[in-house]
């Protein structure tokens, strides 16, 4: 019983070496990793083993992104003790510790964790999703050892810089030598805790760029977390998104950057870098001054207030500011109890703190004044808003260094002190400004009140008549739009034109318009397309507006604007947008609808980041919501409406992600009996037109059936109509669909950004949907209320027979066009044809 006890005991032993040597995110004490071998993460995030970088010879032991397809390596163990050859080999020695050899034949490891602890025969060590590699001792699974407090160049969402107090361990990043040598280089990304913390890029020992106060203003990470206590001084940040992968990292070049990318991209996408502008480097213009990047043709540098170059000669003809500033008076005036007090710089990042003190965390900018008056060499001070608390008062004392002023007003204002000659002087320069502007005022009136009786009589004369023929033609167009609706406005009586009878539509005032976009600031920007831009606006009442406005060298004109303000006044649905008021006034024609946050279908499908915001189930959404904008446009509205222009960017989306559908200006209303109509003017967007629209000029309800299908694909497939590229590059979005779904193999097209989170059955439907609406005929294409039904229902579908625009090609012979297509759509010698 005994021997069979023991037997059974050896074998269980065996197991379970067995099974912890098969094991692929962890190493015990039993174990070797050679060159080879990986240890690859529980959801193969990251990848541990050996590698050569660039082209180098050598061998180094590194963690890297497992699926990402060109290597980035995040960490490295031997950075300055590459293995020659490929003999070396990673285990758990007899002591616990983590040993690298470059051969069996050497006695001392190349690398080592440098522990030892009881019970060594306990320890392994295990590579997470994180990326962090863990050595554990023990059934407790104690920590004993981590790689993530030792990074190298890159910091990963969970890692921390900064220094732990309690041990003295210091977490910093280092570049690599090279892109070939991933050795310590020169630069390097430390936390300065003396004063106020600060992170510093170094390069050597010498500061090479400073970060602004902590705690930090970063850039647009999901969660980030800053720690200041008697423990510890750290930084780290964390994200909720698993598709997307984020890291901090020092480059060889000297520049910090943020780097994002989902897996299934090609490349690193850059969206914030540092050390990168003139203005950057630590202490260009030395000691208190200034650095001012705005303007490339003006030397950046400038003393503050009550300051100038302490080298004069070397500041203005040879631009060399290293020198600095010093105090204009150092003997003849005080700014210790002698009238002295404090000139604003404003939005600038403020001197570096390692001078500076926190002198209370919730104090007003008045109080913090007083602190800084009462101490003779405080030199300066600044109010400082801590995210989640109150404003903090911080006090700088000494030589004010590496003042930048910040162009994206992301800065703070900084208070300098000064003597009272130059307070007084600054004083007497803004009361200089004011009665100069008083006097010239004064003089402007005085002269032209003299002529003002004399040209009024004569000016308003010529402005009436003047007024009368120019605005003619509006006048005309004011009247054709304002004639049969009766609708309530709910608007500021000050914002809205009068008119002689009310409508569905409020009239602006074009100063009302040029308040709410900010004079059409580019900033309010938000889209382009053929008719002209679009601004977001506020009214005075508070109100959120997409402003449209035509564009003078537009190809569309009058006839469009009238169009769409007509047609979208008369209609009423929830898929549709709303059209809230026009403006005719002078040369501007201006159309005023509801402001949708979110912006076009197109910003998300074709966005690698947004994308993911778009699950099946709210895609699916959108498809039925678009179809059922369609049907009230085609069946239920009083008129047989054809958009002409169904597109992707042409589907706005509220904030609940409803779609609502836009831009009107080349719809056309059919008659009760009318199937088709002909034009002579072709105008949309190819990609988009059916072929015997785009081609014939005939459009029908089958012509946005078409548009419509194309959308389909788009949203199944995430892929941009116009400019989708395949291995075969003549065969447009529709084709590739087409060729997949003759070889059954449809599903590959679905957007590899929904993974497995969709209805599979629900997908082909769809797609078998999208194939029957973009059939190259169009009596076989269904109607868009047979459409709902296919979407809402399991009935049987017909055979999809071949669509057109299956292949790319030039068009030599081409529709007569008299208007320009969308912005940033495809041009006419691009077009897509069969």
């Amino acid at each position: 019983m005994d021997a069979k006890i023991l037997h059974l005991f050896y074998a269980l032993l065996i197991l379970h070496r067995f099974t912890a040597c098969t094991s692929t995110d962890t190493i015990t004490i039993n174990q070797i990793i050679r060159e080879g071998d990986l240890l690859i993460s529980k959801q193969n995030k990251f990848a541990l083993g050996f590698f050569s970088p660039g082209n180098s010879s050598y061998t180094y032991l590194g963690i890297w992104f497992h699926r990402v397809p060109l290597q980035t390596v995040v960490w490295v163990a031997n950075r300055d003790n590459p293995i020659n050859g490929s003999a070396g080999f990673l285990s758990i020695n007899q002591y616990g510790s983590l040993v690298l050899y470059g051969n069996r034949d050497e006695k001392f490891p190349i690398w080592s964790t440098n522990v030892s602890v009881d019970l060594a025969n306990t320890c392994v060590a295990q590579l997470f999703d994180s990326g962090n590699f863990v050595l554990f001792q023990g059934s407790r699974r104690i920590i004993v050892w981590q790689s993530f407090d030792h990074p190298t160049n890159t910091l990963l969402p969970g890692m921390r810089l900064g220094l732990d107090r309690r041990t003295g361990l210091n977490r910093f990043l280092t570049s690599w030598k090279s892109t070939d040598d991933p050795g310590i280089g020169d630069y390097s990304l430390k936390l300065n805790p003396v004063g106020s913390p600060t992170f510093f890029l170094y390069d050597g020992s010498k500061p090479y760029w400073r970060g602004p106060p902590w705690p930090l203003r970063i850039p647009d990470i999901y969660n980030y977390s800053f720690v200041n206590s008697e423990e510890e001084i750290s930084f780290s940040y964390s994200h909720d998104d698993s598709f997307v992968l984020f890291q901090l990292m020092v480059h060889e070049s000297g520049t910090l950057m943020w780097v994002s990318r989902r897996e299934s991209d090609a490349n690193w996408k850059e969206f914030w870098s540092a050390s990168k502008y003139r203005c950057d480097s630590y202490g260009r213009c030395g000691a208190n001054s200034v650095c001012n990047p705005k303007n490339v043709n003006i030397y950046e540098c400038s003393c503050l207030p009550g300051y100038e170059p302490k080298f004069p000669r070397n500041w203005f003809p040879m631009r060399d500011g290293s020198g600095g500033c010093v105090r204009k008076r150092l003997k003849s005036s005080s700014v210790c109890g002698q009238g002295e007090g404090f000139v604003k710089v404003p939005q600038v990042k403020v001197p570096d703190t390692s001078t500076a003190v926190w002198v209370n965390m919730s104090m007003s900018r008045v109080d913090c004044e007083q602190e800084c008056y009462k101490d003779c060499s405080c030199s300066a001070y600044a109010s400082i808003k801590i995210p989640g608390k109150d404003v903090a008062c911080l006090a700088w004392y000494g030589d004010l260094m590496d003042i930048v002023d910040l162009m994206d007003h992301s800065g703070y204002d900084a208070y300098v002190r000064v003597d009272a000659i130059e307070l007084a002087a600054e004083i007497e320069r803004s009361n200089g400004f004011l009665e100069m502007k008083g006097m010239l005022a004064f003089l402007v009136v005085s002269v032209s009140s003299a002529w003002f009786v004399i040209i009024l009589f004569v000016y308003l004369r010529l402005r009436k008549r003047k007024k009368r023929v120019k605005n003619q033609p509006n006048r005309r167009l004011f009247d054709s739009i304002n004639g049969s609706h009766y609708h309530k406005n709910t608007f500021d009586a000050d914002d809205i034109q009068t008119s002689r009878s009310h409508t569905d539509l409020a009239f602006f005032n074009l100063s009302t318009i040029f308040a709410a976009t900010d004079n059409f600031s580019q900033a309010n920007k938000i889209g382009q397309g053929g008719f002209g831009s679009v601004y977001k606006g506020q009214l005075t009442n508070g109100k959120e507006v997409a402003v449209k406005r035509l564009s003078k060298n537009s190809g569309q004109g009058a006839e469009e604007f009238k169009n769409e303000a007509m047609l979208i006044a008369k209609l009423q649905h929830r898929n549709l947008v709303k059209l809230l008021g026009c403006c005719i006034q002078e040369e501007e024609r201006i159309l005023i609808y509801e402001y949708l946050s979110n912006g076009s279908l197109d910003l998300f499908l074709f966005d690698t980041t947004r994308s993911s915001f778009l699950n099946w189930s709210k895609r699916y959404e959108i498809v039925v919501g678009i179809a059922r904008g369609i049907l009230y446009l085609h069946q239920d509205s009083r008129w047989r409406i054809i958009h002409r222009d169904l597109k992707s960017s042409n589907i706005l989306l509220d904030a609940e992600m409803k779609p609502k559908i836009s831009d009107f200006g080349t719809a056309r209303i059919l008659e009760d009996d009318q199937i088709e109509h002909k034009t002579h003017r072709v105008v949309g967007t190819y990609g988009y037109m059916s072929p015997e629209y785009a081609v014939l000029g005939k459009f029908s309800v089958k012509s946005d059936v078409f548009s419509f299908g194309v959308i389909l694909l788009e949203i199944i497939s995430g892929k941009k109509s116009n400019g989708f590229h395949q291995e075969d590059p003549s065969l447009t979005l529709i084709g590739h669909v087409w060729e997949l779904w003759q070889e059954d193999k449809a599903m590959e097209i679905v957007d590899s950004t929904l993974k497995e989170s969709y209805n599979s059955h629900e997908v082909l439907k769809c797609i078998h949907i999208a194939l029957l609406c973009v059939q190259e005929d169009a009596v076989d294409r269904p109607t868009i209320s047979a459409i709902i039904v296919m979407l809402d229902s399991e009935i049987s579908l017909p055979c999809p027979k071949q669509p057109a625009f299956i292949f790319r090609t030039s068009c030599n012979s081409s529709p007569i066009w008299e208007g320009p297509s969308s912005v940033n759509e495809m041009s006419i010698t691009e077009t897509v044809a069969r």
